[in-house]
């Protein structure tokens, strides 16, 4: 009875070791067939990532060719990168307008013209981009005007009248027209139901971008070059990322219309955008002087303690946060800081007469700066 139990014993050791060693093998045949498989998906991403790679190489930088097409493309104004990358697709130029898009958006390209243009298709993503912001030799301009950045609604009104066959009045009523101005919302992102709150002086204000604008005819209409106008700053907004903004397009361009009215040159507006954000953060009046001539309907050259006692939603030393609205019509720099502002300590800062701006952490410091002018 001993044998036969030592023997069944010996039998189960046996048959466990034989278990054992079985799962071993299974174990090393799985490691290795992973193994295999980890590789074969490396080896396949690696081909893919790298074919991948050379097509857009391809569509970015095409081998120069001395057959290549040349075609003509006509870009409207107010084309944004989007839709000219979707005419560029369709006219054959290049192949495949979404890589075009995301080029120009990485690249923060702007500032194309609109115009006719005799394009080849082995031109570089660089080279038609150059092409398009260089604008094209377009005999048959008959009204060619410039908006400066800064100016308010009623300044470009004046503008536009000067230069073109409208009238100020006229195009000041079709830019308060809320019928209009109702089509306007639902045609572009940007615009939205707060430009008509009843305590908006300009609903327009903020988002004709300033720039140079051309077009064939000599006869214009009023909507033709608001609508170009607006169809530009639709451009600027999205190449400088600002629908992926916290702020809304509207308070963004309020930011970005003090920052205009506050600056001196593009150095000083990153900082400035800092100093206006570090304010809101503690629910510090900004005051600006840029909002007091506004809320006062007049451009003032020196801003006096009697102008800060007007009771306006645009006045930023009766107010906390922002303006009801933008101040002026700000430039592609000053909505690039708005987006992107500098991060300091800052919550003042003095221009003094002398043309130097300092910038201060606490009233103190500010206060010692402005008395050394005084």
């Amino acid at each position: 009875m001993t044998k036969d139990k030592q023997a069944l014993k010996e039998e189960k050791k046996r048959k466990h070791k034989e278990k054992v060693e079985q799962r071993k093998k299974e174990a090393t045949i799985v490691r290795r067939i992973v193994l295999v498989v980890f590789f074969v998906l490396i080896i396949a991403i690696a081909v893919a990532g790298f074919s991948a790679y050379r097509y857009v190489m391809a569509e970015i930088e095409p081998e120069e060719d001395e057959h290549a097409d040349e075609i003509s493309v006509s870009i409207p104004i107010g084309s944004t990168a989007d839709s000219i990358a979707e005419i560029l697709e369709e006219e054959g130029v290049i192949q495949n307008g979404a890589i075009f898009r995301y080029y120009v958006r990485f690249q923060n390209e702007a500032g194309f013209q609109a115009g006719d243009y005799a394009l080849r298709t082995d031109m570089h993503f660089d080279e038609i981009i150059e092409e398009l912001k260089t604008g094209a030799i377009h005999d048959e301009y008959q009204t060619i005007f410039t908006i400066p950045e800064g100016l308010w609604l009623t300044e470009i009104a004046a503008r536009v009248a000067e230069e073109t066959n409208l009238e100020t009045e006229s195009f000041l009523e079709t830019a308060r027209d809320e019928d209009y101005l109702e089509e306007l919302i639902d045609r572009f992102d940007m615009l939205g139901e707060e430009i008509l709150q009843d305590e908006i002086r300009e609903p327009l204000e903020g988002y004709l971008f300033p720039a140079r604008y051309d077009f064939i005819e000599e006869e214009l209409t009023n909507e033709q070059v608001i609508e170009a106008m607006l169809s530009r700053m639709n451009t600027v907004l999205q190449n400088a990322n600002a629908f992926d903004s916290e702020d809304t397009i509207h308070e963004l361009l309020a930011k970005a219309s003090i920052i205009e009215g506050e600056a001196r040159d593009d150095d000083e507006r990153t900082i400035i955008s800092g100093v206006i954000e570090n304010r809101l953060s503690i629910d510090m009046r900004l005051e600006m002087d840029p909002t007091v001539g506004y809320a006062h309907g007049e451009r003032l050259s020196r801003t006096l303690f009697e102008d800060l006692e007007i009771e306006s939603p645009y006045n930023t030393y009766h107010i906390r946060g922002l303006p009801v609205g933008p101040i002026n019509n700000p430039g592609e720099a000053s909505i690039r800081a708005a987006s992107m502002p500098d991060e300091h300590s800052y919550l003042f800062f003095y221009h003094a007469p002398d043309g130097e701006v300092y910038f201060s952490e606490n009233f103190a410091e500010h206060n010692a700066i402005v008395n050394q002018y005084q």
